[in-house]
């Protein structure tokens, strides 16, 4: 019985080596580093970590990047909330472009605060990590209210088209629960997006691999890490970017085509400064954000894009929440007008 017992264990170790031989297995070799795991997936004996390497090879740019960061978050912050109380507590703001805006402030808000904090913390440490934990969480946010923005910049040139080329219609189109429903279906668009390419994204094995070039985790940063070919999720991701930044564009670009014509038909000269001012501010924020976000999601990917790469994230992820109340401020009056409005209350409030 013992040697039988022998000879079955000789046999079954001359298998594991024979299966070891032939080609490299990972699971076979003795480096931990070289075993595969899905980023959704963690040994529970090792402390998961992402290492953002952001400019760490350019030390010398730190400081001033610290600098950017810390103003613009501060501005954003400060921005967007004045058009969020402002919007809510001014009865001559209770419309639905200004509904949309406040959402749009909202978004801002929640945008810059899952990104920058964060940036801030890496840039004064030596050690630049994410928890996997925060690194999921980062990713879903960031996506959620990206692909949000998308469509309620798409809603809110619809608003403006209605206002522009069908004033007499526009209190019936535009009433309060049309606005309500249309800006629920913006935040579930962006949602359920981001549920499904984080799921996939987190999906692709990495094989030891957690250094993430970029100052965020965002998806292509983190495809990157894979060890796989990745080549079916970018072709999603790809299809996917079409439908979120496209296609608004396009309904965009045509919605702007009929205000134009219609404004041009205005006799009155304040009339179209006016129609043009409120448009003008969308514009420029459309602009803005559309452009950046193309440039990152539907280039083709190659190493020579990499810093450019970063430096697009950034615009669009902290800089363009910091310009849209300054430019929806400072070229509309009505806006201004409630500021110095509300300022004038506060103040007669503490006499």
């Amino acid at each position: 019985m013992h040697k039988t017992l022998q000879s079955h264990h000789f046999i079954t170790n001359r298998h594991t080596q024979q299966a070891c031989q032939p080609t490299y297995n990972p699971l076979c070799s003795s480096d931990p580093e070289a075993v595969p795991f899905n980023m959704s997936v963690a040994n529970e004996s090792i402390s998961w970590e992402f290492i953002l390497l952001g400019f760490s090879d350019r030390p010398w740019l730190e400081l001033p990047l610290f600098v950017v960061f810390l103003v613009s978050y501060v501005l954003t912050i400060f921005g967007n909330m004045m058009i969020i109380l402002v919007s809510r507590l001014d009865s001559k703001l209770h419309t639905p472009m200004y509904f949309f805006l406040t959402n749009l402030s909202l978004l801002d808000l929640c945008y810059t605060t899952s990104t920058v904090p964060q940036m801030l913390i890496n840039i004064c440490s030596t050690r630049k990590v994410i928890s996997y934990g925060g690194c999921v969480a980062q990713l879903f946010i960031f996506l959620a209210l990206g692909c949000t923005e998308c469509f309620l910049l798409g809603v809110m040139s619809f608003d403006r088209f209605v206002a522009i080329c069908r004033p007499l219609h526009y209190s019936v189109i535009m009433h309060q629960r049309r606005c309500f429903q249309l800006a629920a279906a913006c935040w579930i668009s962006g949602l359920g997006n981001s549920i499904l390419q984080s799921t996939w994204t987190l999906q692709m094995p990495l094989c030891g691999h957690k250094e993430v070039d970029h100052f965020l985790c965002e998806i292509p940063a983190l495809l990157k890490l894979s060890c796989v070919d990745t080549t079916a999720i970018e072709s999603e991701q790809f299809f996917i970017s079409v439908v979120f930044l496209l296609i608004p564009v396009t309904l965009i670009l045509i919605s702007y085509a009929f205000i134009v014509k219609a404004v041009l038909r205005i006799r009155s000269a304040e009339g179209r400064r006016k129609a043009f001012g409120t448009c003008g501010s969308h514009l420029i924020v459309v602009a803005l954000f559309y452009g950046t976000a193309i440039y990152m999601y539907l280039q083709p990917p190659s190493p020579a894009s990499k810093d450019r790469g970063k430096m697009v994230s950034l615009f669009y992820g902290i800089i363009t929440p910091m310009l849209n109340p300054l430019i929806y401020t400072l070229r509309n009056k009505e806006v201004k007008g409630a500021c110095k409005r509300l300022v004038t209350r506060v103040i007669l409030s503490r006499k």
